[in-house]
């Protein structure tokens, strides 16, 4: 089992930078694909960016294309998401998840989840 424990959300100007964390438990965490969905209000949960399990792949939804880069370090158990150029669209509780199978944009394909960071952007 993996637990994910999501960080580094906040509230932050339109144009700005977030960089979210994601920290893994376990010693099989280079095992999983990764990836971050967010969920705005009143609105369902969507794909943002996944992460293969070495790092080699990564994959964007694209309306976040050039201007978030996910990222993992398998030593440290954890996978980054680099936000720049930030909309108040881009408002939303931001999740990771970890997937015992590929990485995927479906949010079926997913495992484990984390608790969620909240990112707020104001125009």
């Amino acid at each position: 089992q993996v637990q994910l424990v999501d960080s580094g959300g906040g509230l932050v100007q339109a144009g700005g930078s977030l960089r979210l964390s994601c920290a893994a438990s376990g010693r099989t965490f280079g095992s999983y694909a990764m990836g971050w969905f967010r969920q705005a209000p009143g609105k369902e949960r969507v794909f943002v960016a996944a992460i293969s399990r070495s790092g080699g792949s990564t994959f964007y939804a694209d309306s976040v294309k050039g201007r978030f880069t996910c990222s993992r370090d398998n030593a440290k158990n954890t996978v980054s998401l680099q936000m720049n150029s930030l909309k108040p669209e881009d408002t939303a509780v931001y999740y990771c998840a970890a997937s015992s199978k590929a990485p995927s944009r479906l949010s079926s394909w997913y495992d484990y989840w984390g608790q969620g960071t909240q990112v707020t952007v104001s125009s």
